[in-house]
């Protein structure tokens, strides 16, 4: 039995790899973009905020403190998360990217304003979206540079403290590449995986694979398998290029990126080959797989923080594979977070690869015009 099952799906993903690899084109797509892709996002990609979360810590309790915080409530830029005080839970909400940065003034910030002494206001940013930080720490110091122009004739003296967790230096490619890791794979698996049925199809070769002793069962896994073991072979040179080209360390273990990441890769390529089945031919192929991609790179958070978009997209969002791949590689590469740090976003993945492959498989039976 299990050689009656095994042996004619490894004679079924050695066909697709072989048809992968002997097409110079599909060779060319599969590695000059990956490698044209992560220079052109490491050196360029960028993006703005116009919702920043926060916890504000009031330690004083004053009419000056006070004032502070609804000048950054009133900017249009800044959303209060309240902790009621507690530093801990507003640690733990920056850890998991609830909010992005806490601003804390002690206990003697109105004293040391009506003294003409420096008051010291503390604020911590979350690093690992570095362009991000860097951009909410610029409307912070605006905001408290316009409150001491209120106290200039008590020669204010603020002392603001910022501290960057994840990413010290704020370097934009430390934010941009681990996300790479994710994304840039999953553009050649969701081809790889969509052109798959597809090209059979047009050459007219699916038909005769559909009524071969294969179960649907093992064509659905030797139709999976080369995609992703293809992602994941893309990834690791991402990976590798990341943190030997780019030089960006690599806090986290190894292993966690990659049980993550195979179950990114599940998911995706289930999307693929339910794209590949619908698809008449190469051409649709390609098209329906470029307007899933778009959507699902826009929304992941890879170039634009989640909490920006409106709330209808960002329930939407929790359907989008690609956010929690991108944040599994990010939490992983800056954080350094564990296996058991991932699970809420491990679990999302493997829900969506129970819906899109058993979908895949439905649809290499039942839609085979």
């Amino acid at each position: 039995m299990f050689m009656n099952f095994f042996y004619p799906l490894l004679s079924l993903v050695k066909k697709e790899f072989l048809a992968v690899l002997k097409d110079k084109m599909s060779r060319t797509v599969l590695i000059f973009p990956t490698l044209v892709q992560a220079f052109l996002f490491g050196y360029v990609a960028t993006f703005d905020i116009t919702v920043v979360n926060y916890v504000y810590i009031d330690k004083d309790h004053s009419k000056e403190s006070r004032e502070l915080k609804s000048m950054l409530d009133g900017s249009g830029f800044f959303k209060e998360v309240d902790v009621e005080g507690s530093f801990n839970k507003a640690q733990k909400l920056l850890n998991d990217q609830e909010v992005l940065l806490i601003i804390s003034v002690d206990n003697t910030f109105a004293k040391k304003i009506a003294k003409s002494e420096v008051s010291q206001i503390q604020v911590i940013v979350d690093g690992r979206n570095s362009t991000t930080a860097a951009t909410a720490t610029a409307y912070v110091n605006n905001i408290i540079a316009t409150f001491s122009a209120r106290y200039a004739k008590s020669n204010v003296n603020l002392d603001i403290r910022s501290r960057n967790l994840y990413n010290v230096n704020a370097i934009t490619q430390w934010n941009i590449l681990p996300a790479l890791v994710a994304t840039l794979s999953m553009i050649q698996t969701v081809m790889l995986s969509a052109l798959s049925v597809a090209r059979e199809r047009e050459k007219g070769s699916f038909e005769q694979l559909l009524v071969t002793p294969l179960s649907s069962t093992q064509l659905l896994i030797g139709k999976a398998l080369p995609p992703i073991i293809v992602g994941l072979v893309l990834s690791l040179v991402i990976l590798f290029f990341a943190k030997f080209w780019f030089v960006v360390p690599m806090q986290g273990s190894f292993l966690s990126l990659y049980i993550g990441m195979t179950a990114f890769c599940i998911s995706i390529v289930g999307v693929g080959l339910s794209i590949s089945a619908i698809a008449r031919n190469m051409q649709q192929a390609m098209l329906y797989a470029f307007v899933f991609l778009v959507p699902v790179v826009l929304l992941s958070g890879l170039m634009s923080p989640i909490s920006n978009m409106p709330e209808a997209w960002q329930y939407a969002n929790f359907c989008n594979p690609l956010r929690y791949a991108v944040d599994i590689t990010r939490r992983v590469y800056l954080e350094g977070a564990d296996f058991m740090d991932l699970m809420h976003d491990i679990i999302p993945l493997l829900i969506i690869s129970l819906v899109t492959l058993p979908l895949a498989g439905y649809l290499f039976r039942n839609k085979t015009n």
